[in-house]
């Protein structure tokens, strides 16, 4: 995983160490608003089904699907003090568990059906609010009948076309966004590791979002979950983590009260707490979420001339065009 932009923030951060800088800093981002599915899904699910799923007996934190919070909780308490809010209790977190890209007919609200939601609220768009999409995995689970054959891919005559119609619906979602006016956005592919569906609907993702018109005033950040799933796996190590099981869940080994230390998987389905920090540590490091910018005094600007250089150049890995940053996504994965 390319990591030259810190690099240049390491240059950047050396120049702008000099002792003249104000002493004003902002936070990059002022809110942050989620749509998906169980990854990210704080809580809607729960309230849904009456504290029917997920059970806390069972060792799942506060109605996440997992024993932690997941990633986008991270990052809000890293900014904020308090994780996500599920938008059943009015909050900016509409992601639902079992929800996908593609409405199924069920009542379960897939992604139109959820940005739906945030329009209708009284939410507004922050323009410097942070927008996180996180579906797929549903998708792909459709496609391979883990729902059963009812429910697998509707009223499309194969998986493929399934799938295109996934990947290309997932970009309308990003576009719609844009068009609400949402200036920071950050996107998750088809999560399933390795898989040959979900290789197939990266590809179909690729393609659309070779076609996403991203202005010069908008973040659009790329962040591939399958890549991140086969590379924690393979060496776990160089993300703070022990070995992971895989041939086993956390709660099938009755090991919860350890805190699931060296499992993949909480449930069979989900990630570990541990797994998910570790995912946001990664993304954190790769486009800095929670940074905070000093405004530098008149004679710090010559100090930063050459960090900016720099800077510049690693920071096309947030603003590069959607095909350049799929097609390292795919290049790693081989």
């Amino acid at each position: 995983m390319a990591k030259s932009w810190m690099f240049a923030l390491a240059i950047l951060s050396s120049a702008m160490a000099a002792p003249a800088h104000a002493e004003r800093q902002t936070e990059q981002f002022t809110s942050v608003t989620v749509f998906g599915d169980s990854l990210v899904d704080a809580g809607n699910y729960y309230i849904a089904t009456e504290g029917a799923m997920p059970d806390p007996a069972l060792g799942y934190h506060q109605n996440r699907f997992t024993n932690g919070f997941n990633y986008p909780d991270l990052l809000s308490l890293e900014l904020f003090g308090v994780p996500t809010t599920p938008s059943l209790l009015g909050g900016n977190n509409f992601g639902f568990a079992a929800a996908r890209i593609i409405d199924t007919g069920d009542d379960i609200p897939d992604l139109q059906a959820q940005l739906g939601a945030f329009q209708a609220s009284d939410l507004g768009v922050d323009p410097d609010g942070l927008y996180i999409m996180n579906f797929g995995g549903n998708d792909v689970f459709g496609a391979l009948g883990v729902f059963g054959p009812d429910a697998a891919i509707g009223s499309y005559s194969d998986v493929s076309s399934y799938l295109r119609a996934a990947a290309e619906q997932y970009v309308a979602g990003v576009r719609t966004l844009l068009g609400l006016g949402a200036r920071n956005i950050l996107m998750t592919d088809f999560p399933l590791a390795g898989h040959p569906l979900t290789i197939e609907a990266n590809a179909y993702l690729d393609a659309e979002l070779a076609n996403l018109a991203v202005s010069d005033d908008t973040d659009f950040l790329f962040y591939s979950l399958s890549d991140y799933n086969q590379n924690v796996l393979a060496n776990p190590d160089s993300y703070g983590l022990p070995p992971l099981r895989t041939d086993t869940s956390c709660i099938a080994a009755g090991a919860q009260a350890t805190g699931c230390a060296g499992f993949y998987s909480f449930d069979g389905i989900h990630p570990t707490a541990a797994v998910q920090a570790a995912g946001y540590r990664d993304i954190n490091r790769r486009f800095g979420l929670t940074a905070v910018q000093a405004v530098p005094e008149p004679a710090g600007w010559a100090m930063m001339c050459f960090g900016f250089g720099v800077l510049g150049a690693a920071l096309r890995i947030r603003r590069r065009s959607a095909r350049t940053e799929r097609n390292r996504s795919i290049a790693l994965a081989a």
